[in-house]
């Protein structure tokens, strides 16, 4: 399609007509009053850009360069699912098709009593009244999701229950020629001493590899907000394997009480340009945060991954640990900043970025960053960027294997640590599969 919008500014209040045409799924006041607040934002805001020091590395002038419209509601077959479903959560799953809750390709029968799983429209009132919307760091792209709310996920799960069953929260995009524009909304809130499991899977209905490209492109903008409270776990699955002509941008926010404890194991591999802003917020004593992360990327693919931890209180532990495979010409970002004010004495922190780079032209830009004014703490940060080591591969040839071989054997290795993290082992399995055809190509 030939592209008719060249500016941003443009481009920022098409996008934001959009959302305010999109219609809401439930007429509700405090759905309506968070879209008006969100349009109103993204006015204000200034439209991201490379001199934007948060996004100097990403260049978003594909993005804009494209006349996106307003999403389509479509049906698919439900034996369409069968690539993207999960055996152990068979019967705890949510689908949403092109951003749009569909509850005949939805199954929860398997969920105890003590969590609600729906969408917008059966969430309980008093949930979206406390926690919907209750993040209020000012960020273009989430306001831009703000002002189009109109369907979402939500999963509560109800004071000292505990989910055994893993959640999965599936968002598909059915591919067209027509250029679509989709925002999905997820709230998750565990109340005090509950526990989940939720993957959350982004993909693409595609007749081959749902991460390859097929000439046809879109736009997910996604928002996911996670509340723990007092003793609350949450061990929290994201997969994006968007279409290779897709754009992501996603932003994920989590606020956690009092020795409660979040586990984050993401997984990039899809889309033409994917970015994930994380914002971890400490809101009590001897939290817990374990961030684990893999981006493997090929092409003209960009992969950019921020994210900041503030650890505002005594106690608090934080583990990051976030890998990126980078061949062709692809790129790969991350900048991590951990904030540990002089009220998070006996802090322990931790942050590392280790980055593999395949081909010659392939980049990485990385900036872990520490901001540390309490004195009795025991943090650490640090990047590494490598290549695949010959002493390795001839080592590797040497025992009678291909070269071929030898590079596969190296990467999946060097992946193996993240996707180890995985609590599913089908997803686990077909991840590894996806891994292992890329790095042979």
């Amino acid at each position: 399609m030939t592209a008719i919008i060249t500016k941003p500014e443009q481009s920022g209040e098409l996008l934001l007509k959009l959302s305010r045409e999109t219609v809401p799924t439930i007429d509700n006041g405090k759905i309506l009053e968070l879209r008006e607040s969100g349009a109103s934002k993204a006015q204000e805001l200034a439209i991201p850009g490379r001199k934007d020091e948060e996004w100097q590395f990403t260049d978003l002038s594909q993005l804009w360069a494209i006349d996106f419209r307003a999403p389509q509601t479509v049906t698919i077959d439900k034996n369409a699912l069968a690539v993207f479903l999960l055996p152990e959560a068979k019967n705890s799953h949510l689908v949403f098709v092109n951003g749009i809750y569909q509850p005949e390709l939805s199954d929860i029968s398997a969920l105890p009593p003590g969590v609600s799983v729906g969408n917008l429209a059966n969430a309980q009132k008093d949930v979206l009244v406390n926690y919907l919307g209750k993040e209020k760091t000012p960020e273009f792209f989430t306001a831009l999701n703000q002002a189009g709310l109109s369907d979402g996920a939500v999963i509560h799960v109800t004071a000292n229950t505990v989910v055994t069953t893993p959640i999965h929260l599936l968002f598909i995009t059915v591919v067209e020629e027509i250029p679509r524009f989709y925002q999905p909304h997820s709230l998750i809130v565990a109340e005090t001493g509950a526990s989940v499991n939720i993957i959350e899977n982004y993909g693409a209905l595609a007749e081959h590899c749902s991460d390859l490209p097929v000439n046809y492109s879109y736009f997910t903008n996604a928002v996911t907000e996670i509340y723990l409270e007092a003793n609350a776990e949450v061990i929290h699955t994201r997969v994006q394997r968007e279409s290779g002509d897709g754009f992501h941008i996603g932003r994920t926010i989590i606020e956690q009480a009092h020795d409660s404890r979040y586990t984050l194991n993401e997984i990039n591999l899809g889309a033409k340009l994917c970015r994930h802003n994380l914002d971890v917020l400490q809101k009590g004593e001897q939290t817990e945060t374990n961030l684990h992360g893999l981006a493997m990327i090929a092409g003209q693919q960009t992969a950019d991954t921020h994210s900041a931890i503030y650890l505002n209180h005594p106690h608090g532990i934080a583990n990051q640990l976030h890998k990126c495979i980078v061949d062709g010409s692809a790129h790969a970002i991350f900048n991590g900043k951990v904030f540990v004010p002089k009220p998070a004495q006996l802090t322990n922190a931790s942050q590392l970025n280790r980055n593999l780079l395949i081909s010659n032209k392939a980049r990485v830009n990385t900036k872990p960053e520490l901001q540390i004014t309490a004195d009795n703490v025991k943090c650490s940060h640090g990047a590494t960027v490598s290549q695949l080591e010959a002493d390795d591969l001839f080592y590797l040839q040497s025992r009678g294997l291909s070269a071929d071989t030898a590079r596969s054997l190296l990467i999946d290795a060097f992946s193996a640590e993240i996707l180890a993290k995985i609590p599913l082992e089908s997803l686990r399995q077909r991840l590894g599969q996806c891994v292992a055809c890329r790095s042979v190509e």
